[in-house]
């Protein structure tokens, strides 16, 4: 009979009470002992023989079984032993009425909790209830605190083992008495390698010194933090590590000989791996005073190592040499071939000048693509002559940019301590005046400084500032160059070209200024002033009655590539009231080169305002035939160089004649530049260019001049006509 409560308990008990299961064949001492516990705060249930009592234990489970051992279907004995079999958690208290000690001991040999003797006092039975309850409880209340702690130890091991750090204890010897995982992720070293072992079989053995200081002098709990290298294991990936190690010094108890605890003094640290960060801050070091391009000494850095060059040879009275190197005809191959190559040219140029330097030489990247170079410890001026003629011979041999074979040369400038300069500033100002004379006189070759150069640049720096005033003061005039056709012997076009009336030096040519003024950054303003100047003579011409002629105007790199360029024009035309179609643009063949899609949308803009483009000294570029088909082209003008070469009007020049084939394939203009001979005039006429500019017909000339020149044709075209000449001056129709 299973009985669980009677109606004077309630119907649900709380889950947590304890279960007891009461087990008698004898109904009256069940009911008795039920009774007995009823009130006692206990889920009660019961069973008369032994199915029922193994029914009841495989259904719910019990802290408590109160078993009879004779039953009239099994023993209790056999009850406990299936309990056992199942490792059913419950405590077993015995009651019998047998008198003999084998049943007693049969039940405790089982595990049983108590035996209690039939008949039992209530007494007795009650509190060995209650005790087997309690050591219950106090043994739940173990195994949980047990398992927290199991627990909390599993929780420590994990994040001290996961910790980015590397986690260790030291004995007062120094001897590892724990460390985690991460010694053997970062170091290769696995715990058992280094527990017992000293510490410093992986300090690095240059950081031994700091090592020891900081490991032995150290307060009681007092933190300290020390930077040492620590060994990789040999084989194992990667090379020696950098940590920040941060130590405590705390008491460590041991037990000693006869059982008493003594405190020791012992070592907690913990070491962060700072090698990536120490890396990326030597890199940054390393950046910071190095060219990335060429991995040379940068500017910061040559500096220092001048002035320590400085210092050592006024010490020693020795002489050392400062040099400037310019690479020559470096900006025509980077606007042709572009930045990319021209990055390659640097980085090999720099290549070549590092193989013919000494040890103990610095070179350095200044910038763009001048070099300096510091040649400490000189015997004579020879050393230098002879380092800077190694420069010039290594450069003047070709270099090949992925199948790109170009040439280029140097200019050096030499400065010498201390004839030349005591200190950094005047040597490196030197060196460059120095290599400024030698691009004057022709460029590839060196010259050592002296005092007359630093005249010669006192002559430049006034030349930009008088040139600066040239803009303001009025002293700049356009010239022009009648083109003329062969054919009829009218003018039907000029090229402008910039004079400079100098108030000292007289008239000057475009050539003997304007490339100082790309070096200066006057180019703009210059072509600011070329572009207002050539719209407003336009005008001049017009309102005098002529009729429309078309002049042409130069157009400077700097100029194409800033991006109001075509504001520029169109507002000029508006300004002055000029029809586009007067006005052709030259330029040349190598800023198509340079950013051929940029220049293609500038000039396309152009064209669809009107304004034609030429292509300027033809053939002398790197122009290609597939450039040149797509870019929006009028005229091809053939370089004065090619035309100089015709000295027999029955003779073979094959580059005249491609150019002049190429022009009447794509329906272009002609014009050849330079004709000074009736021989280049026939030959060119006979081969099919008819329209030519160059002294054979009229050197360049003032506005005046030129008008006078168009007055003159308009009077002779009319007198051939038979009429007589209108009021208004009439010049020939391009």
């Amino acid at each position: 009979m299973n009985v669980t409560n009677d109606p004077g308990q309630p119907d649900f008990l709380p889950p947590f009470l304890p279960r007891l299961l009461l087990v008698d064949d004898e109904p009256r001492l069940l009911s008795s002992l039920y009774e007995l516990l009823r009130d006692r705060q206990y889920q009660l249930v019961t069973a008369t023989c032994g199915v029922e009592a193994l029914e009841e234990l495989d259904r719910q489970r019990f802290d408590l079984v109160l078993l009879d051992l004779r039953l009239p279907d099994m023993s209790g004995h056999e009850i406990m032993d299936i309990i056992n079999a199942k490792a059913m958690d419950c405590d077993v208290i015995v009651m019998s009425g047998e008198v003999g000690i084998e049943a007693a001991i049969g039940a405790l040999k089982r595990g049983a909790y108590d035996y209690l003797r039939k008949p039992y006092s209530r007494e007795e039975l009650l509190k060995t209830v209650e005790n087997a309850l309690q050591q219950r409880r106090l043994a739940v209340d173990n195994q949980s605190i047990a398992e927290r702690l199991e627990n909390s130890e599993k929780m420590y091991r994990y994040l001290v083992d996961s910790s980015p750090d590397i986690i260790y204890t030291l004995d007062h010897d120094g001897n590892f008495t724990f460390i985690n995982d991460r010694a053997y992720q970062v170091l290769g070293y696995a715990r058992e390698e280094l527990l017992g072992r000293h510490y410093t079989m992986l300090v690095h053995d240059e950081d031994l010194n700091p090592a020891r200081y900081a490991f032995k002098h150290g307060e009681p709990r007092a933190s300290r933090s020390v930077e040492l290298r620590l060994k990789c294991k040999t084989g194992s990936v990667g090379s020696d590590r950098t940590f920040n190690n941060t130590l405590m010094t705390i008491p460590l108890k041991a037990l000693g000989m006869e059982g008493q605890t003594s405190a020791l003094l012992g070592t907690y640290g913990v070491a962060r791996d700072i090698t990536d960060r120490k890396r990326a801050e030597e890199m940054i070091s390393y950046q910071a005073y190095h060219d990335i391009l060429t991995d040379l000494p940068n500017r910061m850095l040559f500096k220092d190592r001048l002035g320590l060059a400085v210092i050592q040879a006024k010490r020693k009275e020795t002489e050392l040499a400062v040099m400037f190197v310019d690479l020559d005809r470096f900006k025509l191959v980077n606007d042709t071939l572009g930045h990319v190559k021209g990055d390659e040219l640097l980085q090999q140029a720099a290549q070549r000048l590092k193989d013919c330097l000494r040890r103990g030489d610095t070179l350095a990247r200044q910038g763009g693509d001048e070099f300096t170079i510091v040649l400490p410890e000189l015997r004579d001026r020879s050393d230098a002559k002879a380092i800077a003629d190694k420069f010039l011979e290594t450069l003047q041999k070709p270099f090949d940019l992925d199948g790109h074979i170009v040439h280029i040369s140097a200019s050096i400038g030499i400065a010498v301590y201390p004839n030349d300069g005591e200190n950094i500033d005047e040597l490196l100002r030197h060196a460059d005046i120095a290599m400024y004379q030698v691009k004057a006189l022709g460029k590839n070759g060196h010259a050592f400084y002296h005092d007359s150069m630093l005249d010669i640049s006192h002559q430049k720096i006034a030349l930009e500032q008088a040139l600066r005033r040239a803009l303001e003061n009025g002293e700049l005039e356009m010239y022009y160059q009648p083109q003329v056709d062969v054919a009829t012997g009218r003018i039907i076009g000029a090229e402008g070209l910039m004079r400079w009336n100098h108030p000292q030096r007289g008239l000057l040519s475009a050539g003997e200024f304007l490339p100082f003024a790309e070096e200066n950054g006057l180019m703009l303003p210059l072509s600011d002033w070329m572009l207002d100047a050539l719209c407003r003579d336009v005008l001049l011409w017009n309102q005098a009655g002529g009729d429309a002629i078309r002049l042409s105007l130069n157009l400077s790199p700097q100029y194409l590539d800033r991006g109001d360029f075509f504001e520029k024009m169109r507002g000029a035309l508006t300004r002055y009231g000029i029809s586009p179609a007067q006005i052709e643009v030259e330029i040349t063949e190598n800023i198509c080169i340079r950013n051929p899609q940029y220049a293609i949308d500038q000039l396309n803009k152009l064209c669809q305002l009107g304004v034609s483009v030429a292509i300027d000294d033809f053939g002398t570029g790197y122009s290609s035939l597939a450039y040149l088909h797509r870019f929006p082209i009028h005229t091809i003008k053939i370089d004065q160089s090619f035309v100089k070469e015709i000295h027999d009007e029955n003779g073979h020049y094959p580059v005249i004649l491609a150019i002049i084939s190429i022009a009447r394939g794509l329906g272009l203009h002609l014009v050849a530049e330079g004709v000074e001979t009736g021989t280049q005039a026939r030959y060119l006429e006979a081969n099919g260019c008819t329209t030519m500019q160059g002294y054979l017909y009229h050197r360049p000339i003032s506005l005046a001049s030129f008008l006078d020149v168009l007055r003159a044709q308009a009077q002779t075209l009319l007198e051939l006509q038979g009429r007589e000449p209108a009021a208004n001056i009439h010049a020939a129709r391009a």
